[in-house]
């Protein structure tokens, strides 16, 4: 995944913390979902991670005395916050089982199309 350990160790923690995910210590462990996929929701899993920011943005006025910066940037923070809550909704409507679905219908059909599976 070309990502320090430490993050994977702590987005594990965080699903562990809420449920989602089992982890088993020594040889033969490892995590395993811990609850149905239908069940779980991409809302359920940004929970777990604390919510991380979805719009990246500068949220704040650098120069408080422009009357165009306030102005945009009150547009700009409003917008932002309505996209993130409809973002957060949809987040609601999709379970994991639909992703797995999704993942394993795109990965039956790469090997459909492998250079090995054309001879």
């Amino acid at each position: 995944m070309d990502v320090n350990p430490v993050v994977i160790r702590r987005t594990m923690a965080g699903l562990r913390d809420s449920g989602i995910v089992r982890s088993v210590k020594g040889h033969g462990g490892g995590w395993t979902i811990a609850r149905n996929l239908k069940e779980i929701s991409l809302l359920d899993i940004y929970r777990a991670l604390d919510e991380p920011v979805l719009i990246q943005q500068h949220r704040y006025i650098e120069n408080p005395d422009c009357l165009v910066e306030q102005t945009v940037g009150h547009i700009l923070n409003q917008t932002f916050r309505e996209a993130e809550e409809a973002i957060i909704k949809r987040f609601e409507k999709i379970k994991v089982s639909e992703l797995y679905a999704k993942f394993h219908a795109r990965a039956e059909g790469r090997e459909l199309r492998s250079p090995a599976n054309r001879a």
